[in-house]
């Protein structure tokens, strides 16, 4: 995992409930607003649809690097942080270091037991989401 994603990982983990919560408000006040070249393609092939909030990804490359990107509305602030979170720690990183993120992030930030069921599913999708599209760039970069 890189060292940004472990870091802000590690943050979330040891705080308690409480500040867990204020820290995911943090970073949701953080989310960057989505660049304006990438506004117009807020669609259905860009939405994460497991998640009940309307969450878009998008991904540029940048050479081995990938670049991360994100709309989500403000009112749905554990999903804008946990959004940021991944953005703040995988922005920029490898296509193998993206890969490698475990699938069972939201179990080791803490914030499972913060969410419902439904709420933790949707954000786990968001990380299968943004690794299946990580995954399809390098396919289709080594297509190419």
């Amino acid at each position: 995992m890189p060292a940004a994603l472990d870091a802000l990982v590690e943050e979330l983990r040891e705080a308690d409930r409480q500040e867990r919560i204020e820290l995911l408000i943090d970073l949701a006040n953080e989310l960057p607003p989505l660049p304006e070249h990438l506004s117009r393609f807020k669609d259905e092939a860009h939405r994460v649809p497991e998640c009940q909030s309307p969450v878009f990804l998008f991904l540029e490359r940048d050479g081995p690097k990938v670049r991360i990107f994100a709309d989500v509305p403000p009112e749905a602030p554990t999903v804008r942080g946990f959004v940021c979170l991944l953005i703040q720690g995988l922005d920029g990183a490898t296509v193998e270091e993206v890969l490698a993120v475990p699938n069972d992030l939201i179990q080791r930030t803490g914030m499972a037991e913060l969410l419902g069921m439904q709420r933790a599913s949707g954000l786990a999708g968001v990380l299968r989401r943004l690794k299946l599209m990580v995954a399809r760039t390098e396919s289709d970069s080594k297509a190419n």
